[in-house]
């Protein structure tokens, strides 16, 4: 739970990844960022093919408070992460393959001015790197660049947080009775708290 963005996307062929990975790794040195390289240059003739090698390409980055930024990519130029190619790389389920794909990156505890900052960067990325990309932002800033939405959805998060929190700390789980069973009592009495 906590405010995520999802994201995906293909590396342009023209652009170089060199320079990508040399931008983006100035930025977190500047801000004092945890960062990871992979390699830096793609296989000839690589992207786009539907097939890949076991290796990334790129770069990845940490904000404090934040789950890494994937900016990596496998040899055929689609965004992807080491969780990922481990769970999905070899699975032969045409839909389950495109989980490899799909990459996400919660900000919640990051805060609004870090997350607004990853918005902005994808944007300059994908004008300048990607051949396609797409975003889905929790947050709603990539969709509108409107920071007083952003402020309220994230507050949102915070309150329903807050509550769960309480909740967690208040309400004792009944003598044998599954984790399953006590979430789903605590966030039944939260719902039927707030139709009140």
């Amino acid at each position: 739970m906590g405010l995520t963005i999802h994201y995906n996307g293909k590396f342009n062929p023209a652009a170089s990844l060199p320079e990508m990975i040399e931008e983006v790794k100035d930025i977190a040195e500047i801000n004092k960022w945890k960062y990871h390289i992979y390699e830096t240059e793609f296989p000839k003739d690589s992207i786009g093919k539907e097939s890949y090698s076991d290796n990334l390409y790129g770069i990845i980055f940490i904000p404090p408070n934040c789950e890494p930024v994937y900016l990596s990519f496998l040899s055929n130029g689609r965004m992807a992460s080491e969780h990922g190619l481990q769970f999905w790389g070899n699975s032969q389920d045409k839909k389950e393959k495109e989980y490899l794909y799909m990459l996400s990156t919660k900000t919640q505890f990051a805060g609004r001015e870090i997350h607004k900052w990853i918005i902005h960067l994808f944007k300059y990325l994908k004008g300048k790197y990607f051949s396609e990309f797409n975003m889905f932002d929790e947050g709603k800033y990539w969709e509108t660049n409107d920071e007083k939405l952003l402020n309220e959805i994230f507050q949102r998060y915070e309150n329903a947080l807050d509550i769960l929190g309480t909740a967690l700390e208040n309400i004792p789980r009944d003598r044998g009775e599954s984790f399953e069973k006590y979430f789903e009592r605590i966030l039944k009495g939260i719902n039927d708290k707030n139709k009140k």
